[in-house]
Parts: structure tokens; C-alpha cells; sequence
């Protein structure tokens, strides 16, 4: 029997395991700095939970779970298989972890002092066709202000963005929109039962182009002069300032697009005051797909790198409202981690020492220098210092070629001599050289 995997699902080995936690750690790193806390949900939810809150292709997407025992019991396959699911599936597998943080939320809100700032690293799952930088299993690292409607908590997220990213050596570009400008648009043009899918049409525009945005628009049963009204948006430029200005005439009378640019106007301000490292820009296509989202918007891409989105989020004023909590406003970000992962692979932006299993590692000369290697290997440890002891007593040439393929920087050689001074001979893999040190020297050249 092979052996292999679901596609669209990956085994990791020690190497890449170091490299992903490198990522993990720097993203935890800086959602602690912001004063997040902790949480972690189920990987399996009610499909009520799930259900609806993704939009018509997001439901396609849910991994939905079978329910246990006779569940073909009493069920007419013949009937539509919308029909048929709610049967004998109750359970799925989560999409992400905003609409689950929702249900948390509800749930423990007496437990909880709001606003509730969260971060959460875990992994989602969608049933999409995998392809390069797109997979069925993949985390993603959340973070979330909830119980407040205040702009400062999208600066702060865009500040979390820039530190992340800057932590990673990534330079990236974050374009920013918010949906009651969208929402505008759609009253614009016409059109405003169609928002959804004026949003999913154009959300698209980057990896399809204008005139099948254009085509898709048609078929979603927009009518020619509507979808010629968009030209005028699709059309403005100059920087976010001017864009908004253009934006604030076209919007004349239209409230909700109104809102939208004044927010607009009072992030780009905060923004421009901290000044971040990455590209900030605003880009009044982006629509982000998902349904639950209702201010601003944000979207990260990696430059000279061909991977979609790297992180993503935006405001959500009444995501808890379908779980019987309403009028609590929302935002969060999410990184996407495995995306972050092929990028820093592509740019080959990993720090080189991750790849070391162990600082030093003590080469075993039998059962008369154990005692000595194991105490000293134990204070090596009780120091930070990661440590082996190489477990059989094998050839030399052997146990050195285990350090150079461990990429163990530091081999060290306790015999006789060593035991009877309590001195320790270290060799440098790197370089080649060899000295014999007491143990508070060797402390200070592995600690360095």
C-alpha cells in the first residue's frame, strides 16, 4: 500500500517545523506587544454556526463532517443534495476563525471585559481546489478587537501589519477600502440589492481583469448602463487623499457612501501619522468576499512575489448579532501563515540558524566519559543551551557526520584528559578550530 496524504494537505519535517514557528513566534510576538490575549476554539462547529456566513461560494467551500450512527437512516437520497446535507451532516470543519470567535464571544460574555482583544493560531480548512499558495488544511493567526467601534483599532491593526512584516524582512503592500463605500457605489449605480454581487465580482478583479469583472457583473444581472456607471470609480487616481475628494463629489447626497469616505479619511490620517514602513495604499476595488464584513477592509500582498493575499480582515458591526448578541462592532486581521511560509521560502528570507537541531553535541567515548558528558551536557542545558549526547558509542567518523548533518555548530570531546582538568575540548564545525575551555568559557562562547 503507498503511503500519501489528502491533497491539498502537507507533512512537515524538523526543518520546516523550525521555519514555521519562527513565523508563529514573530506574529505571537507582536500581538502580545499590542496587549492581545489568548484563546483557542473547536476545530469542529455546528454547520448552524458555519452555515451562511461566507457568502453562496464560502458554503460551497465547508468540509461538512458526517453525523455519527445510522445517519443514512430514514434519508431519500433522490432529493437535492442541499436538502440531503442537514441530514446527515450536523457538524463541519471550521472555515476560519472570525464566525467561531463570534459564537466565543457570545457564549463567554460574561467572562469576558470588553472591548476583548483576542489573537488566535490555529488551523482552518475549505474544500477548494489546491494550487500554489492555496491549500484545504493551512493556518491562519488572528487577532480581534471587539466591543469597540473606534478607528484606532483599525490604525493599530495596520501598525500589527507593518511590525509583522517588517519582523519577517517582507516588504508588502497593504491596500485598504471599506464596504459602505462599496455600499455607495451600489446605490451609485442603481444597483443597491446587488451589493453582494457587485463585491464578489470585483474582488476578483486582479486575477481575472476589467472586462470579465465587467462580463461577471452582466451575469450576475447587472444591466449594461449600470455596469458602464463603475467606470468613473474604476477611473480615479492620485493618492488616497485625492482618490477620496473625487470619491466625496461622486458620493453627493449618498449617505452610507458618505460614511464610508469620512472613515477613510480619519484611518488615512491616523495612518499618516505613525508613518509606517510598508506601502499603505487604498484601493477602492478591493471588496474582500466575505458577507460579515461593513467598514474598512484590508488586503496584504507580498511585492515581486506571485502569491495571492498574505493577510486580510477588516470591521464587522453585527457579526455576534446572528448568535443573539447584537450591536457589538468588531475588526480583525488575519495572517495567513502558510502563504507567509512560501513567501519567505521564494525570497529565501529564513534565518540560516534555524535549521540547527542542537548547539553542541557531546560525542560519546563509552560508558568511562558518560558520567562526566551527561553532567556537564546537563548543565549545558540548565543554562538554554540545547545539547545532545550522541546515544551510541559508534565509529567517530559516524557521529561527526551526524553533527554536519544536524548542522550542529559545536562538537565537544570529553576524554581522560578532559575529566582529570574538568575542562571540556570544543571544536568549531564552522571554522575548524579546537580548543579545550572550562565550563563557564564554553558557557560563553555557546551562549554568544
Amino acid at each position: 500500500m503507498k503511503c500519501s496524504i489528502p491533497k491539498g494537505t502537507r507533512d512537515f519535517l524538523p526543518a520546516e517545523m523550525a521555519r514555521r514557528n519562527y513565523i508563529f513566534d514573530t506574529i505571537r510576538e507582536v500581538f502580545k506587544n499590542f496587549a492581545f490575549e489568548p484563546i483557542e476554539t473547536p476545530s469542529l462547529e455546528n454547520l448552524s454556526t458555519l452555515m451562511g456566513k461566507y457568502g453562496e461560494e464560502g458554503d460551497k467551500l465547508l468540509f461538512k463532517v458526517l453525523n455519527s450512527g445510522d445517519f443514512m437512516d430514514g434519508v431519500d437520497f433522490s432529493q437535492d443534495y442541499h436538502k440531503v446535507a442537514p441530514r446527515i451532516c450536523d457538524r463541519g470543519l471550521r472555515y476560519d476563525l472570525t464566525v467561531p470567535f463570534a459564537r466565543f464571544v457570545v457564549q463567554h460574555r460574561d467572562q469576558l471585559t470588553f472591548p476583548f482583544r483576542r489573537y488566535q493560531l490555529q488551523p482552518v480548512w475549505r474544500a477548494d481546489r489546491p494550487q500554489k499558495g492555496r491549500y484545504r488544511e493551512f493556518y491562519q493567526c488572528d487577532a480581534d478587537m471587539i466591543g469597540s467601534a473606534s478607528l484606532l483599532n483599525e490604525l493599530e491593526l495596520v501598525q500589527m501589519i507593518d511590525a509583522v512584516f517588517q519582523k519577517l524582512g517582507i516588504e508588502v503592500t497593504l491596500k485598504i477600502n471599506n464596504r459602505k463605500v462599496l455600499a455607495g457605489i451600489a446605490d451609485h449605480i442603481g444597483a443597491p440589492d446587488k451589493l453582494v454581487d457587485i463585491t464578489v465580482a470585483i474582488d476578483k478583479l486582479d486575477k481575472i481583469g476589467l472586462d470579465n469583472v465587467r462580463a461577471e457583473l452582466r451575469e450576475r444581472g447587472l444591466t449594461d448602463t449600470q455596469v458602464a456607471a463603475l467606470d468613473p470609480v474604476f477611473a480615479l487616481s492620485g493618492d488616497a487623499a485625492a482618490k477620496l475628494e473625487q470619491l466625496s463629489a461622486l458620493f453627493a447626497g449618498n449617505e452610507i457612501g458618505t460614511k464610508g469616505v469620512e472613515e477613510l479619511k480619519e484611518l488615512f490620517g491616523y495612518i499618516n501619522q505613525v508613518k509606517p514602513h510598508c506601502e499603505v495604499e487604498l484601493d477602492l476595488t478591493l471588496a474582500r468576499g466575505l458577507n460579515y464584513y461593513t467598514g474598512a477592509i484590508f488586503e496584504v500582498k507580498a511585492r515581486n512575489v506571485s502569491i495571492g493575499s498574505i493577510c486580510g480582515g477588516g470591521r464587522y458591526d453585527n457579526l455576534t448579532g446572528i448568535f443573539g448578541m447584537p450591536d457589538v462592532s468588531g475588526v480583525g486581521i488575519s495572517f495567513g501563515a502558510d502563504r507567509i511560509y512560501d513567501v519567505l521560502t521564494e525570497l529565501d528570507k529564513f534565518p540560516p540558524s534555524l535549521g540547527q537541531s542542537a548547539r553542541a553535541l557531546f560525542i560519546n567515548f563509552g560508558a568511562d566519559s558518560l558520567p562526566y558528558a551527561i553532567t556537564c551536557a546537563a548543565q549545558l542545558r540548565a543554562a538554554g543551551v540545547s545539547t545532545l549526547i550522541y546515544p551510541d558509542n559508534a565509529k567517530m567518523k559516524k557521529q561527526m557526520d551526524y553533527a554536519n548533518r544536524c548542522h550542529v555548530p559545536y562538537v565537544i570531546f570529553v576524554g581522560e584528559t578532559e575529566i582529570a582538568a574538568q575542562t571540556l575540548t570544543v571544536k568549531d564545525m564552522t571554522s575548524g578550530t579546537q580548543s579545550t575551555l572550562s565550563m563557564p568559557e564554553v558557557l560563553a562562547l555557546l551562549k554568544e
